[in-house]
């Protein structure tokens, strides 16, 4: 397995906090069904939205591509490291780059929160994105 790329990024939480407070679309365009419902779920859902976002953002640097962000989608799980699931052209690319894992990293503090993103994968390797199983040819 390679490294196809790497991506970090750094938000501060009250950007995100007021974009959301402020602009009633923000919180829909940006983040999915799934993100919003894992974040506000939580005490300081601001924290994980700010991650997620710079979540999204080291993604889209680790693949060296633009996407909507509805494309990049990050999976939060108790108790566990979160999970990238690529939907659309974000799937397509990767899939055209042999991505066939993203690792990632989340962390946040009281006024940042900060993510790295792994891409993995090579030559002879088939991307399964959602089905969390990657298979070699």
């Amino acid at each position: 397995m390679y490294i196809i790329g790497i991506g970090v990024d750094i938000i501060e939480i009250g950007r995100i906090r007021a974009a959301c407070l402020n602009r009633s679309s923000f919180v829909t365009r940006i983040f999915t069904a799934a993100e919003r419902e894992y974040a506000f779920e939580k005490s300081s859902p601001w924290q994980h939205l700010a991650a997620r976002f710079a979540a999204k953002e080291a993604v889209t640097k680790s693949l060296g591509r633009s996407f909507s962000w509805q494309e990049v989608e990050i999976i939060g799980r108790a108790g566990a490291v979160p999970i990238v699931r690529l939907h659309g052209r974000a799937k397509e690319i990767a899939a055209g780059l042999k991505v066939s894992e993203i690792k990632l990293s989340l962390s946040h503090s009281r006024q940042y929160a900060v993510a790295q993103a792994l891409s993995l994968g090579g030559v002879g390797i088939e991307s399964s994105f959602g089905s969390g199983n990657a298979r070699h040819r």
